[in-house]
């Protein structure tokens, strides 16, 4: 077994390893999602060397130098404003969700609709790559893996459909919830995806066969989102119902349940670590919560009416909302202190992502268009 190459990846931080075994190239990684800019690179490194017998003496400074990089990255001070770039004129009937692909390149958007259809577009040039016809009822979600190679489609008709990306091919419907589909998400890994309803539960999907793994039942009321943390060990669940819960993803069980929303929750979702969960509220605000002690850290105030959606940059330094005030906002993360506002759709903007890198926004609004900021 022979190490080929080291290579860096920014976010979340880590060291993939390309390496030959018994003839073949594999790779793994080694995730360094602890790391800060004050950790001690030498005595980090000689922790992984114990436990990972490719990292040999002989590249030892290499990746002393590789983890100092990471920590150069993660101390970086960000104070990127956005500007308006471009409109994308989607469909004929409102637009419902739409979503980046996750790889680096990042060249396609998803859209979900109204008209029963997702359609897949060029970030570059606006041109619609494929449209995926199928669900009987109103397309409300939609996700990529992380792989980019499935764009998932969840839908007013209890279903969850996997597209193949490359043929703009069905490949599995997930079928199983009693109640419309609202939420959609991946684990990193691409092999498990998870649902949220109406009828008040998460389900836990096999993609390969799309058998469902674990029924995760606890909210009173319907689920707003559902989401893996980095890696795949808990999921966080919001709901109608004015809380956050968070489950064992291997074995379905129930951890903690985080309170403090006056109204129902909305949005839910990690921090690229895992250790923070960030939540949106009818009640105009957001909230900040140690995903360890379940503890409120921050909160974020300044929208004047419901908070549809939320979302942490790729390095979790960031946090965008979108809301029915029909503008945008960008945070931080840390302070809860608002850094800038997008204005400019003329209806409630219900969806909003950041891209791989973090400097190019998407927000999608009731006014039928998307608007891409730079």
């Amino acid at each position: 077994m022979g190490l080929r190459r080291l290579l860096l990846r920014y976010y979340p931080p880590g060291i993939m390893l390309e390496y030959v075994q018994d003839g073949e190239p594999k790779t793994k990684s080694i995730d360094l999602l602890n790391l800060r800019p004050d950790t001690d690179a030498i005595a980090l490194v000689e922790e992984i060397q114990r436990g990972e017998p490719l990292i040999t003496a002989s590249c030892k400074e290499h990746v002393i130098h590789l983890v100092r990089r990471l920590q150069e990255k993660l101390g970086e001070n960000e104070d990127h404003k956005f500007h308006f770039f471009k409109v994308l004129r989607a469909h004929i009937l409102p637009l419902t969700n739409v979503a980046f692909n996750k790889s680096g390149s990042c060249d396609k958007i998803a859209t979900g609709s109204f008209d029963k259809t997702c359609k897949l577009w060029s970030t570059e040039t606006g041109e619609c790559y494929h449209t995926f016809r199928g669900h009987s009822a109103e397309v409300v979600c939609v996700s990529f893996n992380l792989q980019s190679t499935l764009v998932a489609t969840g839908s007013m008709d209890t279903t969850a459909k996997l597209w193949d990306i490359e043929k703009g091919e069905e490949v599995v419907t997930l079928s199983g919830h009693s109640a419309e589909i609202i939420s959609l998400s991946f684990n990193t890994t691409g092999d498990k995806i998870i649902t949220g309803s109406f009828d008040h539960t998460v389900a836990v999907w096999d993609v390969g066969t799309g058998r469902m793994l674990h029924n995760l039942v606890g909210h009173q009321g319907e689920i707003s989102n559902a989401q893996f943390n980095w890696d795949c060990s808990l999921i966080v669940t919001g709901s109608m119902d004015k809380t956050c819960m968070l489950w064992n993803a291997m074995t379905g069980t129930h951890i903690a349940t985080l309170t403090g929303h006056s109204e129902e929750i909305l949005d839910v979702c990690f921090d690229y670590a895992g250790q923070r969960i960030a939540t949106c509220s009818v009640d105009g605000s957001a909230r900040v919560y140690d995903a360890e002690t379940q503890k409120c850290i921050a909160k974020l105030e300044g929208h004047s009416s419901e908070i549809s959606k939320i979302c942490f940059n790729s390095k979790g330094n960031r946090i965008l909302t979108a809301s029915s005030d029909k503008t945008a906002r960008l945070w931080d993360a840390a302070t809860g202190q608002c850094l800038q506002v997008l204005g400019g759709h003329t209806d409630e903007i219900f969806s909003c992502a950041f891209n791989y890198t973090g400097n190019i926004i998407i927000t999608g609004s009731k006014d039928n268009t998307c608007r891409i900021w730079h």
